[in-house]
This record gives structure tokens, sequence and C-alpha cells, in this order.
């Protein structure tokens, strides 16, 4: 695997609880992986055999219906955790929605140098605090949000959580223009929403001034204020 010293998200992904020497270790235990836009890596419902760091890109979190419906329940980004540490199955699949890169591990050997590094094991149980504060944080969007505070919800959320993926970091947190890694149809389905009522609150947005939208994925954020009150 190529060094952990030049890797773009070092510092904030969680083997930064290690110090060099553990790093190393790691480092030997890992293997760099590129995925092309639309690869699986991990597969709903199979043994949990690998977990991985995403370096750079977008990948996609989803759970498949009986009649065959895809799901989308949630996002990683760079920096993200992702897999099923210390047994189980896997609860979803995971593919990329954008080129990516990911740092993988055999589960076994992770959960096993996991297992002899308690700092690192404190920072997946952060982790997967943080990822259980963002469930239910969603879930009172899905439940009780309006489909106009639904999408500003969603615009705000990304403009945050795609700092990392554009590998910038702005001095007020957040981006003002960004190209969203979904289709309108994939937004929808993930807000609960139909891809008409998708457009019609973006087309809303921009005709109110709040956004830009110079291409089908482009937005650009002109009244922070005003889309934080319609985010409610």
């Amino acid at each position: 695997m190529g060094s952990c010293d030049t890797c773009v998200v070092r510092n904030r992904a969680i083997c930064a609880a290690l110090d060099g020497d553990e790093i190393e270790v790691l480092s030997t235990i890992g293997r760099r992986k590129t995925l092309s836009a639309g690869d699986p890596l991990i597969w709903e419902g199979d043994d949990s055999l690998l977990v991985a760091n995403v370096i750079e890109g977008i990948l996609k979190l989803t759970n498949s219906t009986e009649d065959g419906r895809e799901q989308i329940v949630g996002v990683v980004y760079p920096s993200d955790f992702i897999g099923r540490p210390f047994g189980a199955t896997s609860g979803h699949s995971v593919t990329a929605l954008t080129d990516a890169r990911v740092c993988v591990f055999a589960r076994s050997d992770f959960d096993r140098f996991a297992g002899e590094h308690p700092a690192l094991e404190h920072k997946l149980l952060k982790r997967t605090l943080d990822e259980l504060d963002r469930t239910r944080s969603w879930m009172l969007l899905l439940a009780r949000k309006s489909a106009e505070e639904k999408v500003a919800t969603f615009l705000l959320d990304m403009s945050e959580r795609l700092i990392d993926a554009n590998c910038e970091t702005p001095s007020d947190g957040t981006l003002e223009e960004f190209d969203l890694p979904f289709s309108r149809q994939q937004i929808g389905d993930i807000l609960g929403v139909t891809i008409e009522t998708v457009s019609r609150q973006m087309t809303r947005l921009k005709r109110e001034g709040i956004l830009d939208l110079p291409t089908r994925r482009t937005v650009k954020i002109l009244d922070r204020p005003a889309l934080e009150y319609m985010a409610g």
C-alpha cells in the first residue's frame, strides 16, 4: 500500500488515532483499491469480509426491497469508514457513486489490529455514535418535514459534507457552489418524495433567488440564511 504519510485523509480518518509506528503496522495489512462510478465494493447480506476508509470520491449505501427496488440509506465521503467490523453480515451494499479510491482491510486482520489498539476502538465507537446521531436526525427529516424543508435540509447537508469530497476547507466550513453526486431521481428516493417534487422545489428556490442552478447537477447557494430558514 502507498505511504500513509501522503494520504490526503490521514488526519481525518480513524487511523488519525494511531502513532507513526502503529500506522506502519496498519499499512502492512491494507491495500488501495480504485473504483469507477457504479462499481460495487460490498454486497448486502454477504459475510462481512472487508472494511475500508474512503480516500477519494463518494459511495452510496443501499438496501434492496423484495421486488428488487433500491433504496439509498446513506452516503459516505472521504475519511469515512465503511464496512462491518467484528463479525456478522453486511447490512447494506456499498457502491461507488463517483470514481473513488479506498483503503481496504480484510475484516479479520482489522478486527485483530483494533483489538490490540484501544485508541482505534475508541475512534470507531465515536464514529458509530456520530452516525447514530445523523441517522436519528434523518429519521426526523423523513417523518416530519415538508417537501420544501426536506430539499432545503438536503442541500445544506451536501454543502457541508462535500467539503471533504472536494478536499477543500472554506473559512466558514461550508461550500457555496458544488456538484451534486446524485440525479434528481436519486434525491427523491433519498428524501421519500417524487422526482417531480424535487424539480419543483429546486425551481422554486432558483426563482426566489436562493439558489442558482448553472447545470443539472451544479448548485450555487446565493442566500444561505434563507435556505436555512426554509429548512426549518
